[in-house]
């Protein structure tokens, strides 16, 4: 069973920055032959995919998060990121990463979450 930590969130003024960490672990596997994707889930609302990366490196984002996120990973470490610029108050939420699969496509929308959750990771920008 594969166990996905989070970490790097935390408050930020509107505009502010922020670096997500999730290390997987588990016996055996590695994040190198998976999709890797974040997701956050604000208050009362649903769970949101906001970016994915493949096992070939291909990255897709939310409309809301792209030119601002950027996801990517580092296999030798077991680890994804998401670097988060310009961080606006409707980015507030607790930050989840998860291990999954492509369906049809290399895009966002054909991702298919595999893995458990793990306790997330709370982003909080200040307005």
């Amino acid at each position: 069973q594969v166990q996905l930590v989070e970490s790097g969130g935390g408050l930020v003024p509107t505009g502010g920055s922020l670096r997500l960490s999730c290390a997987a672990s588990g016996v055996p596997f590695s994040i190198a032959f998976n999709t890797m994707a974040w997701y956050r889930q604000a208050p009362e609302k649903q769970r949101e995919l906001v970016a994915t990366v493949t096992s070939g490196g291909n990255t897709d984002y939310a409309d809301s998060v792209k030119g601002r996120f950027t996801i990517s990973r580092d296999n030798a470490k077991n680890t994804v990121y998401l670097q988060m610029n310009s961080l606006k108050p409707e980015d507030t939420a607790v930050y989840y990463c998860n291990a999954g699969r492509q369906g049809f496509s290399s895009s966002l929308h054909s991702y298919i979450a595999t893995s458990s959750w793990g306790q997330g990771t709370q982003v909080t920008v200040s307005s």
